[in-house]
């Protein structure tokens, strides 16, 4: 690998900006339900959670503070495991492309797909941010 690329790679702020990129979207979901409170309940009606309210309360949470893991790499596994379960269960509860039919089912396969990557990439974080967080624990020695 050419040094360039191996310093850009090891570089804090790279590693900051992959975080940052993979956190937007839980960011933005967080702040969205909470902003749009009754929009967001109607999300969970329609998902056929009841009480909606009542199912609505933890997912900001999970969204936003599993977000804030990713975004400070302190207890990052968590973090990513909290929402790796939280993009699984949508799949389950929402994106069912087997019940589905036509351009309904299709779309609910992309966004499956969607979130089954994204899981993926949550896991990555987790396993880099062990290795990075080793990494440094053995350079202190």
């Amino acid at each position: 690998m050419p040094r360039m690329i191996s310093t850009l790679l090891d570089s804090r702020a790279l590693w900051f900006l992959a975080r940052l990129l993979l956190a937007v979207v839980f960011l933005s979901s967080g702040l969205a339900k909470l902003m749009a409170w009754d929009n967001s309940v109607a999300e969970m009606q329609a998902a056929g959670l009841h009480p909606p309210a009542l199912f609505n309360i933890p997912s900001p949470m999970v969204l936003l503070g599993g977000s804030l893991c990713l975004l400070l790499d302190r207890l990052l596994w968590l973090g990513s495991g909290a929402l790796a379960v939280f993009m699984l269960l949508t799949i389950v509860i929402v994106h069912t492309f087997w019940a589905k039919q036509g351009a309904e089912q299709q779309l609910a396969l992309f966004f499956a797909l969607e979130h089954l990557s994204v899981v993926g990439g949550l896991i990555c974080a987790a396993i880099a941010s062990r290795a990075r967080s080793q990494k440094n624990s053995s350079s202190n020695r």
